[in-house]
């Protein structure tokens, strides 16, 4: 009762929190998520995970800030795929089947899912190369009818 009435009487003390101890993170911010390539796997991994969605770890690819989401770690021999080459990594990336490998610099890899561009448009990381291809929608003959009864 006597705290409630210190603090109607606005005479209640204010004491400031100290950030000694504090365990609040601050929002991070993408400029900060930049993927640092001189780390093992797990460092790389974990980093993709811990940004994943906001704000999202990224790095250069083709000059562009290309975000990654959808990172695992992958215990295999190195699969087939086309070389990325990855501003500030070691060694090129390699765009397979089933999403882009990255290699941290203990040699053990990464298998990235999703990439996504600068302007929003995110991508099956396997599709890395032909996401400018275009394909012509080819309609049947049953779809060409009720278009035209449509229109």
């Amino acid at each position: 009762v006597e705290a409630v009435h210190l603090i109607a009487d606005g005479k209640a003390p204010r004491i400031p929190q100290p950030k000694e101890g504090a365990t609040y993170e601050g929002i991070q911010k993408k400029e900060n998520a930049e993927i640092s390539w001189d780390q093992p796997a797990a460092a790389l991994h974990n980093w993709i995970r811990g940004h994943d969605k906001v704000p999202g770890a990224w790095a250069t690819i083709d000059g562009q800030v290309v975000t990654f989401y959808g990172s695992s770690l992958l215990d295999a021999s190195v699969p087939a795929g086309q070389e990325l080459a990855i501003k500030g990594a070691s060694r090129p990336g390699l765009v397979t089947k089933n999403g882009l490998v990255i290699f941290g610099n203990d040699g053990k890899m990464v298998l990235v899912r999703n990439l996504q561009f600068e302007d929003g448009k995110m991508i099956p990381a396997s599709k890395y190369f032909s996401a400018d291809e275009k394909s012509a929608l080819e309609l049947t003959e049953e779809e060409k009818k009720m278009a035209e009864d449509i229109r």
